[in-house]
């Protein structure tokens, strides 16, 4: 996210500016990949001998903007699944009434999946407690099959994206996605393209240190907090994966959440006031003692 990235420069760049010395050191990170996974990047860069050579004790990484007064912040993630399933079935001309298709299976298939999501979404809409980080949703994203008009196709793939909050039981789940690819007929099998299981969430509670630096700071700016699950998918689930607590934070308030929608904009006056935000931020995060079993 551009508009948090050129704030952590410049937030920096002020704090060089002034002179200050912080306790501790601050690392800026830039790695590719996380649109499409983060498998090549953040993933891959958590395991590797450089990373840990780092000693990194905290994390800020993007957040989502906020149309109200209040800025979010994000404790955890759901996790993305990214899942295809696979009907096989009889082929057969056009023109008959073939038994046991592969068509039969995906339609049994994507009936039990959405009617999944409709649970989850009515949900969301008839509880004043959730948000969106709290639920699972569900989303038909590509269908796969046939060859001709005419040729009753022998196998066809649909597949989903969800996003799994971290109160959920994943093994448990998995085993309800077995079941239904079992009530859909013979043979329906599932592979994942994309399967996170880390459940760790980021400490949210006052007698934590990184937490008290960060929640104290934005008291003393009038700075709101509204505390979430993020309900999509962030660098920030690799860092808390190894253990190191993470929050996805980006002072957007006053602002619709527009992430790749068409004319996607930040007030002028709201972009600033988030460089100064971050510089006490990172200020107050940099100045934290030493905590029981840090190196």
């Amino acid at each position: 996210m551009p508009v948090v990235h050129y704030r952590y420069i410049q937030a920096v760049r002020r704090l060089k500016a002034e002179g200050r010395r912080l306790l501790r050191t601050v690392h800026l990170m830039f790695v590719p990949d996380e649109e499409i996974g983060g498998q090549k990047g953040m993933e891959t860069f958590v395991k590797h001998p450089e990373f840990n050579k780092l000693n990194i004790g905290f994390a800020l990484d993007e957040g989502l903007a906020n149309p109200g007064e209040a800025f979010t912040v994000f404790y955890g993630e759901r996790n993305p699944w990214w899942i295809t399933i696979h009907c096989p079935g009889s082929p057969g001309h056009g023109s008959r009434f073939v038994e046991n298709t592969a068509a039969e299976k995906l339609h049994q298939i994507m009936n039990t999946f959405l009617g999944f999501r409709e649970k989850e979404k009515q949900r969301l809409n008839t509880s004043e407690c959730l948000t969106l980080g709290d639920v699972t949703t569900v989303n038909l994203t590509m269908l796969k099959g046939g060859v001709a008009y005419n040729v009753i196709p022998s196998e066809m793939d649909i597949t989903f994206d969800l996003r799994i909050p971290p109160t959920v039981n994943l093994q448990e789940f998995e085993q309800q996605i077995k079941a239904w690819c079992k009530e859909a007929g013979e043979d329906v099998t599932y592979e994942f393209a994309q399967k996170h299981m880390n459940q760790n969430m980021t400490s949210t509670e006052e007698k934590d240190p990184w937490w008290r630096a960060f929640s104290g700071a934005c008291r003393e700016m009038n700075v709101t907090l509204e505390k979430e699950i993020f309900p999509a998918a962030t660098d920030s689930r690799f860092i808390r994966a190894v253990g190191i607590p993470a929050v996805g934070f980006s002072p957007m308030n006053h602002t619709p959440i527009l992430l790749h929608d068409h004319n996607e904009f930040l007030n002028e006056q709201v972009f600033l006031r988030g460089i100064g935000i971050y510089e006490r931020l990172i200020a107050e995060l940099a100045s934290v003692p030493p905590c029981p079993g840090e190196a």
